[in-house]
């Protein structure tokens, strides 16, 4: 996964370690196939986060591995034979988990960045 940067529209840094998250959340609306849950998290975030199939598709086994996501072949919006993809019981537990503490990092972060400049 990438941020976009806005400026020049390249790819800029990979997050490591957001992507697992950012699936079980899309997950938490509904069974989705593996390029539609790339598009929700890129629609969510206004085009900043883009997901590509060498990230997303290990990403989703590694789920899958932890059973913290099922997986079923079904038919896409385009008619095509896609894996279908829902959020196990474990997979609900593990995504309040792993969202509290994102939350609580991000939370750490944005005070260290909110500082007055100079001040410690």
């Amino acid at each position: 996964m990438s941020i976009r940067k806005r400026s020049d529209r390249e790819y800029s840094a990979h997050l490591q370690g957001t992507l697992d998250l950012l699936i079980l959340r899309t997950l938490i609306f509904g069974p989705q196939h593996g390029q539609g849950i790339a598009r929700a998290i890129q629609r969510e975030s206004d085009n900043v986060l883009i997901v590509d199939h060498g990230s997303l598709y290990p990403a989703l086994q590694r789920l899958e591995e932890r059973e913290l996501i099922d997986a079923d072949w079904g038919t896409s919006e385009n008619n095509r034979r896609a894996r279908f993809y829902t959020l196990t019981r474990k997979g609900r537990k593990e995504l309040v988990h792993e969202e509290s503490e994102w939350r609580r990092i991000a939370a750490a972060i944005m005070r260290i960045l909110g500082k007055a400049h100079g001040r410690a």
